[in-house]
């Protein structure tokens, strides 16, 4: 991990660069799983991000390329079991080796 911070007798807001593994929780081209997800995600205060969601600007709002839900390492199993428990099993991607 990196980061940088502000000397003391610096001038200015202390910037804080980390490097971090996110893994790949869900991949879906349904709009509404991925709200449902995030609304999960969210009650349980796991930061996540959703990739490709403003793609549909490039595919003509057909729904063909997929939105990826992606959680920092430190909170997949967390993330993973909460969606196990409100029965999405079925949409996780496969653990990674």
């Amino acid at each position: 991990m990196h980061e940088v911070t502000r000397r003391p007798n610096e001038i200015g807001p202390a910037i804080a660069v980390r490097r971090r593994a996110l893994r790949e929780l869900v991949r879906t081209n349904d709009p509404v799983l991925v709200s449902a997800i995030e609304a999960l995600l969210n009650g349980a205060d796991i930061p996540h991000v959703v990739l490709d969601r403003n793609m549909s600007v490039l595919e003509g709002s057909i729904g063909i390329l997929p939105r990826r839900i992606l959680v920092d390492d430190a909170h997949e199993a967390r993330a993973r079991q909460l969606l196990v428990d409100a029965g999405l099993a079925h949409e996780l991607r496969p653990d990674r080796p």
